[in-house]
C-alpha cells in the first residue's frame, strides 16, 4: 500500500474494508481506487508547500491552491422560504478537533444520491476557500420531521449520512460542507451546505470566536420556528432551539441579508467571513472557536487577542466569565461586533446527551441598569439576570438597538487612527447597523473613539458610541459598537452586502482597514 493511500484508509468518511488491490470498498457499495483515494488523502490538491521557514500555521496554509468552485449555485427554497427539502442538513457538534469525528446528517426528498465537498474558509489567493476533501456519491433519504418538545423545541434526530474524521493537517478554520444531488433524467441539481469549526489548542495569536449561538437563535427553519417566534411573545424565555437542525437561508429578517446562496451555513458568510478573509490574507496567526468553546477561558488565555465578530448576540455566564479572566489577564479583546453579550444563553444536552446543543433566552445581560430592568419588566419573568456587558465591552446595548448610520471618528489623535488619514468627524458611510452599542461604561482610561446617530426604522434617532479602554496588563479592550464593521475591510467572493433600515454598508474602507490592522499589530506585538 503507497503512503497516500495508507493516509486516505485512516480518514475515510464512510467506513468500509480495503480490498486486495487496493481499492476501498465502503459499506454502501462504493468502490475508490488507490489514484482516488490518494486525492482524498491530499484534499485534491497537487504538490507540496516548500520550506516554510518562520512562517505561521495560517500562511503555510494559504499557499495552497484555492478552489475556484465552492460556492452554491442552485438554491431551492419550499414555499415558506425557510429550507431546502431537497437537500438539507447538519452537524452533530459545532466544533471539532483534528483527530475526532463529526456526524453529518442530510435528508434528500426526493431521495437521492448526493456528493459533499468539504472547503476550508480563507484567502487562499483571493478564492476564499480551499478544497479539503470530497466524498463523491453518498446514499440519499428522506429524514423524519423534527421531534416537537418542551418549550416548542424542534430538535432532529436524523441518522448520520457521513462520519467524517478530521485529519491531523486540518488546521483550525470554518468549514463549509456543499451538498449536491445528483439529478435524475432531465432534472437539475441542487445544493446547501452544512458548517462546522475545527478549533485547536494552540497558542495562536489571534482567537476568532465564531458567533453560532445567534446564528442558531435566528435560525427559522423548518417553518418560520425561531427563538423569536413562540406564541407567547417575541422577547421571552419561552422558545427552546436545539443545533441539531439545518440552517435555513440566513437571518431572521431577509431584509438584512436576504441571499438564498447562504443556505446551511448560518451568518458566518455575511457578517463574519469578510474579517476572517482578510485576517488571512495578511497572514496573522489565527485559530477558530465556537461560542460553544469558550465556556472556560482556557483556549483564549493562550491566544494574544480574542474577537467577537458580527451579530454575536448570545453568550452563556461562562462565556462572559472567560472573557473577564482573559481580560485581567492581559489578552486583548476586539469586540467588531454589535448587540453582543445582551442575552444569557444557558446551554443544555439534546436528547442523545450531546452537550451544548439546545439553548434559550434565559435573561438580559444589564445587571440594574434601566435595559435590562425594562426587558425584565415587559418581557420576563427570566430564570437568570446577567452582569452589566458595558463593563466588559467598553459600550452597552440600548433600546433602540437597530437602526442605521455612519461611523463618525472622534478621537482621531488616538493610536488607533494612525496611518488613517481621518479626522474628527470624519465618517464611514452606513458602518453603523445593523445593531449597535452605546451608552460608554465608567471605567478608568477609557475614550471614545467614535460616536453618532443610528436611525432605527430609518427615522428614530439613537446615538451609538464606540470605545476603548486600557486593560490591567497593557492590553485593551476595543468596541466597534456594529456588527458591520467586517463589511469595511473585505469583500470576498460568495459576500453580499447587508442592509436595513434603509441604511447600508458601502464595503471595503482603506480607513477602516488602517485602523483594523492598527488594532490587531497592536494586540499581537506586531511592528506598526
Amino acid at each position: 500500500m503507497n503512503r497516500h493511500l495508507g493516509i486516505a484508509v485512516c480518514l475515510l468518511t464512510i467506513v468500509g474494508v480495503l480490498r486486495s488491490d487496493g481499492s476501498l470498498r465502503s459499506c454502501h457499495g462504493q468502490t475508490v481506487t488507490s489514484d482516488s483515494a490518494a486525492a482524498i488523502a491530499t484534499g485534491g490538491q497537487n504538490g507540496a508547500v516548500e520550506d516554510q521557514g518562520q512562517l505561521n500555521p495560517i500562511q503555510i496554509e494559504n499557499q495552497h491552491a484555492g478552489a475556484r468552485d465552492w460556492q452554491l449555485t442552485r438554491v431551492r427554497l419550499d414555499d415558506g422560504g425557510y429550507r431546502s427539502p431537497w437537500i438539507e442538513g447538519y452537524c452533530s457538534k459545532q466544533s471539532v478537533r483534528a483527530g475526532e469525528s463529526i456526524d453529518i446528517c442530510v435528508s434528500t426528498n426526493p431521495v437521492r444520491q448526493f456528493k459533499i465537498e468539504f472547503f476550508r474558509m480563507g484567502y487562499y489567493g483571493g478564492r476564499g476557500a480551499r478544497l479539503m476533501k470530497t466524498v463523491d456519491s453518498v446514499p440519499g433519504k428522506i429524514q423524519p420531521d423534527p421531534v416537537i418538545g418542551e418549550k416548542n423545541l424542534h430538535e432532529c434526530r436524523w441518522s448520520p449520512s457521513v462520519q467524517l474524521t478530521i485529519p491531523d493537517d486540518w488546521i483550525s478554520g470554518v468549514y463549509l460542507g456543499r451538498m449536491t444531488t445528483k439529478p435524475e433524467g432531465t432534472e437539475a441539481y441542487w445544493q446547501s451546505y452544512v458548517v462546522f469549526i475545527v478549533t485547536d489548542d494552540r497558542p495562536a495569536d489571534v482567537l476568532f470566536q465564531c458567533s453560532d449561538n445567534t446564528w442558531q437563535a435566528y435560525n427559522r427553519w423548518p417553518n418560520q420556528y425561531s427563538i423569536y417566534t413562540h406564541p407567547k411573545g417575541v422577547q421571552g424565555p419561552w422558545a427552546d432551539v436545539s443545533f441539531d437542525r439545518p440552517y435555513g437561508r440566513e437571518g431572521q429578517y431577509t431584509g438584512v441579508v436576504n441571499d438564498p446562496l447562504t443556505v446551511g451555513s448560518g451568518e458566518f458568510l455575511p457578517f463574519e467571513f469578510p474579517l476572517s478573509y482578510w485576517l488571512e490574507k495578511g497572514g496573522y496567526d489565527v485559530a477558530y472557536c465556537s461560542n460553544s468553546d469558550m465556556l472556560t477561558p482556557d483556549r483564549g488565555l493562550k491566544c494574544k487577542a480574542f474577537v467577537s465578530i458580527g451579530h454575536d448576540e448570545y453568550w452563556d455566564l461562562r462565556q462572559f466569565n472567560s472573557a473577564v479572566t482573559m481580560r485581567d489577564a492581559g489578552v486583548n479583546l476586539l469586540f467588531f461586533s454589535g448587540n453582543s453579550v445582551c442575552w444569557v444563553t444557558p446551554f443544555r444536552s439534546s436528547s442523545s446527551g450531546q452537550d451544548n446543543r439546545i439553548i434559550f433566552r434565559g435573561g438580559p445581560y444589564g445587571g440594574d441598569n434601566e435595559y435590562a430592568v425594562d426587558r425584565e419588566r415587559i418581557h420576563g419573568p427570566f430564570p437568570h439576570r446577567g452582569p452589566d456587558e458595558g463593563l466588559l465591552m467598553g459600550a452597552r446595548n440600548v433600546e433602540p438597538v437597530n437602526g442605521g448610520g455612519d461611523w463618525v471618528v472622534t478621537k482621531s489623535d488616538h493610536w488607533m487612527f494612525d496611518g488613517a488619514g481621518v479626522k474628527d468627524g470624519d465618517s464611514i458611510p452606513g458602518l453603523i447597523g445593523w445593531e449597535y452599542h452605546g451608552q460608554p461604561a465608567d471605567i478608568d482610561g477609557l475614550r471614545v473613539v467614535g460616536a453618532g446617530t443610528a436611525w432605527q426604522g430609518g427615522v428614530n434617532p439613537q446615538q451609538w458610541t464606540a470605545t476603548i479602554y486600557p486593560g490591567p496588563k497593557g492590553n485593551f479592550v476595543f468596541n466597534a459598537a456594529t456588527i458591520f464593521w467586517a463589511q469595511a475591510v473585505s469583500s470576498p467572493p460568495g459576500h453580499t452586502l447587508p442592509w436595513s433600515h434603509w441604511s447600508r454598508p458601502h464595503g471595503p474602507d482603506d480607513r477602516v482597514q488602517r485602523i483594523t490592522k492598527n488594532l490587531f499589530d497592536r494586540s499581537v506585538g506586531a511592528a506598526p
